[in-house]
């Protein structure tokens, strides 16, 4: 019986030996299998945030490659438009040009470029109005803000909001006007432009545009969160503001780099 009892209880010891050292090898296994499926995981997780990035990148060239002709057209239509006035207007235009055929095609731009260039469209938009109308333009920009030279703006994202305003402006209203505002400051860029709407051009007009959309489809894709774009009208004044919160967009840039 004695007998009988150690070899019970050595069969015991045995099998607990035998379970535990199974329940080691099958956690092993499971802790390598889980191991691997979270590296195949980040691999895939990369790969869809590679691709992501890319068809980013082919959608921004799609709107580019319509944006710049449609520019074209509008700026040689305003210079066409009153010839007598082209020759003041032709270093203006050359700023321009030269803009939209070497540096629209860089992704980033500095502040300083592009508000140069926002200012050149404006006074080439400036020709086809008559001289007592009511035009407002006011700058308030930082020089000296760590962001105005550093390639950290998309180009040609203030050209939306510009030729809108010109394009859509009641000129015959006796209280027609357009004020546009420009600042930089702590790393914020703001662009505020209003008009006087003409009654032709209703706000969902204004919105359906092939420029509004691209713009939106611009500034969401390369600013993510950081931007704000609100449109109103109220008593037939149109209003736009973009704000691009340059400075937090520059740091995400440095650090995710």
């Amino acid at each position: 019986m004695e007998g009988n009892y150690y070899m019970i209880h050595d069969y015991l010891i045995f099998i607990g030996v035998f379970a535990i050292f199974f329940f080691l090898t099958t956690s092993i296994y499971l802790f390598s299998q889980n191991q691997k499926l979270k590296q195949k995981n980040t691999k895939l997780s990369e790969s869809n945030k590679i691709i992501e990035q890319r068809l980013n990148e082919v959608r921004l060239e799609h709107i580019g490659t319509k944006l710049n002709p449609h520019l074209f057209k509008n700026i040689l239509n305003s210079v066409q438009s009153h010839a007598y006035q082209t020759y003041m207007s032709l270093d203006k235009l050359a700023n321009v040009l030269d803009y939209i055929l070497y540096e629209s095609n860089n992704k980033f731009v500095s502040p300083k470029e592009e508000l140069n260039f926002a200012l050149s469209l404006i006074e080439i938009n400036k020709i086809k109005i008559n001289p007592l109308f009511d035009f407002r333009i006011k700058s308030r920009i930082n020089k000296t803000d760590s962001v105005y030279e550093e390639k950290v703006f998309a180009p040609l994202i203030s050209v939306d909001l510009i030729e809108n305003a010109f394009k859509h402006t009641d000129f015959l209203a006796q209280d027609s006007f357009i004020s546009i505002y420009l600042e930089l400051e702590n790393g914020m860029f703001t662009m505020k432009v209003s008009n006087k709407a003409s009654l032709k051009n209703s706000l969902t007009k204004e919105k359906s545009g092939f420029g509004s959309q691209s713009l939106d489809q611009r500034l969401k894709m390369i600013y993510s969160t950081y931007y704000q774009l609100e449109r109103s009208s109220k008593n037939g004044i149109f209003t736009a503001e973009l704000k691009i919160n340059l400075g937090e967009f520059y740091d995400k840039m440095r650090y995710s780099g």
